[in-house]
């Protein structure tokens, strides 16, 4: 059975991860306690005084009636000031716990140890749907279908436990009638569960694809194709509403299932109380108070059944986002170790992903003072190898070591601290020029003057407006692709690390200028670093002192 059939009404996961949904629960808890205090003593006063009314002419007066009175305007006063408190504080809490889950959420899918960055490229798009508009869903099922969940746990039993001891029939009637609504519920649930989930996959596939067209409309524009994936994000526009159009149909049709059921099951209690007050099998004031009480017994329910569909969505969103956040992390290494001078050996290294293993079998040794160069066809594993030996991927199978000690074993911080990483896409955040350069650590200003002279950053320099105070958009907006990997290549040569990992260092750049990052490179080398270097550059090889070569296997398919 899919895992949606098995999505609970309430995951408790959501306590773990969000101190504002405890403290809600804990709210919720009170409100229902003071909403079936109210309920009761509302009903037992309407009962007694229209009791007193019809069977004792002596007690019409005001006077006679005033604790009645008094008791139904106190309950009708209390009720309705934990239904205005409940309703403000419900969507406040919602509000709170969306962030706190969306915090961290962020945390699990940035944390190396919890989300690979393989797993994190592949759940980019989803994963960016579900936390910002698919948990948006989840107010409606904080503020509606959570309290009628609190209150078919807290009401509806206290409810029938007082009608019980009015008129036990109407109670019997009540307990065997009311487990249908549930079963009723359930079986839409069941209907409506695919609906549900592909209105989410077309939500998320509308995002990606608007995401992806947005990224890529200028290049798109100028080669005059910006039609076809217009036409495309159209087409999804249409699906979505599709799937939303289906659920909203089955969600009508399926309350007002729902709402004439309860309306039938209270429409049987009233024709038993009715018979046994005709024939005088039991007292007025224990009919009214059945009476009363009945509808209440069902209103939980009913409020689920209205809230169910507005809240599927939230439901699952929610199930998926706690799935992120209960990831474990791999073991954290707690060794300190000078990485300075000492080698990497790569010894049969292999790391699966769902598309087989890339790489695997890899071996090598990239020894300090020496520049070591991956190489291997697209899709070989070659970055993932980089991540491997930076700690951020786990080998399936072999094991780096680094003097002798396996990586997974080294203390992250400590180690990251001596490695300068420069991946495929480098990281450029909004800010200045300047801001960017320190944005991994405060660099030597004379080191950054050598290193841009050595890739040319120089230049790249004196054309902008302001210098390094030259403010950068977002993703680098404001540096042609270039430009973007020069500034990179300067936070890397600049640094004091004893490490280089460079993916695709000369990604970008002319012949001329790749030429000098290589020998910029091929320098800090000979300086005493470590260098692993991936490139599909033939003249990267001419600073090889050693090629390890990077092979993928595909995926088993048997």
């Amino acid at each position: 059975m899919p895992d949606e059939a098995r999505t609970p009404p309430f995951d408790p996961r959501l306590l773990r991860y969000s101190g504002s949904a405890r403290r809600y629960s804990v709210a919720l808890a009170a409100f229902s306690v003071g909403t079936v205090v109210a309920v009761i003593a509302g009903a037992v006063g309407l009962a007694g005084l229209l009791g007193e009314l019809v069977t004792e002419p002596s007690a019409r007066s005001f006077g006679a009636q005033g604790v009645h009175l008094s008791v139904i305007a106190a309950a009708f006063t209390v009720r309705a000031a934990v239904s205005y408190l409940q309703e403000r504080y419900a969507h406040r809490a919602a509000l709170s716990t969306i962030a706190e889950l969306r915090a961290s959420a962020v945390d699990a899918l940035t944390d190396a140890t919890r989300t690979s960055p393989h797993r994190l490229a592949a759940e980019r798009d989803r994963s960016s749907t579900v936390l910002l508009r698919g948990l948006d869903a989840l107010v409606d099922y904080l503020a509606d279908y959570l309290p009628a969940l609190m209150s078919t746990v807290i009401i509806t039993p206290l409810v029938i436990v007082v009608i019980a001891w009015a008129d036990w029939p109407s109670a019997l009637i009540i307990v065997f009638t009311l487990p249908l609504i549930p079963l009723f519920m359930v079986l839409i649930g069941l209907l409506t569960r695919d609906r549900t989930r592909r209105k989410l996959d077309a939500m998320s596939n509308q995002s990606s694809q608007l995401l992806d067209l947005l990224t890529g409309l200028p290049t798109l524009r100028a080669i005059g194709r910006s039609i076809g994936p217009t036409r495309r994000v159209d087409e999804l526009g249409r699906e979505f509403g599709r799937t939303t159009m289906s659920s909203l149909r089955i969600a009508f049709l399926s309350g007002a299932v729902l709402e004439m059921l309860a309306t039938l099951s209270v429409a049987l209690v009233a024709v038993g109380i009715g018979l046994r007050l005709v024939f005088g099998d039991m007292s007025l004031y224990a009919g009214v108070l059945a009476l009363v009480l009945a509808p209440e017994a069902y209103a939980p329910l009913r409020r689920i059944g209205s809230t169910f569909h507005t809240a599927q969505d939230g439901i699952l969103a929610a199930r998926d986002v706690l799935d992120v956040c209960a990831r474990t992390g791999e073991p954290v290494g707690t060794r300190t170790l000078d990485v300075a001078g000492r080698a990497v050996d790569v010894d049969d290294v292999g790391v699966r992903t769902r598309d087989g293993w890339t790489p695997r079998g890899v071996s090598g040794k990239c020894a300090p003072g020496r520049v070591t160069v991956v190489c291997g066809s697209n899709g070989s594993g070659k970055s993932t190898l980089l991540s491997a030996i930076l700690g951020l991927e786990t080998p399936d199978e072999g094991a780096i070591r680094i003097g002798g000690v396996d990586v997974r074993e080294l203390a992250p911080d400590a180690f990251h601290a001596q490695v300068a990483w420069l991946p495929q896409h480098p990281v450029i955040v909004t800010g200045t020029v300047e801001e960017n350069l320190a944005v991994f650590g405060r660099l030597d200003a004379d080191a950054v003057d050598r290193a841009g002279a050595a890739v040319g950053f120089d230049d790249v320099l004196a054309d902008l407006p302001d210098g390094t105070a030259t403010m950068l958009g977002s993703d680098g907006s404001g540096l042609s692709a270039g430009q973007r990997q020069r500034l990179a290549l300067v936070r890397v040569l600049a640094s004091d690390a004893s490490l280089l990992l460079l993916d695709e260092p000369t990604a970008h750049l002319d012949d001329d200028t790749a030429g000098r990052v290589l020998d910029a490179i091929a320098a800090r080398a000979a300086a005493g670093a470590t260098v692993v270097l991936v490139s599909h550059r033939a003249a990267a090889r001419s600073i090889a002192d050693t090629v390890v070569a990077a092979v993928p296997e595909a995926a088993d398919v048997r």
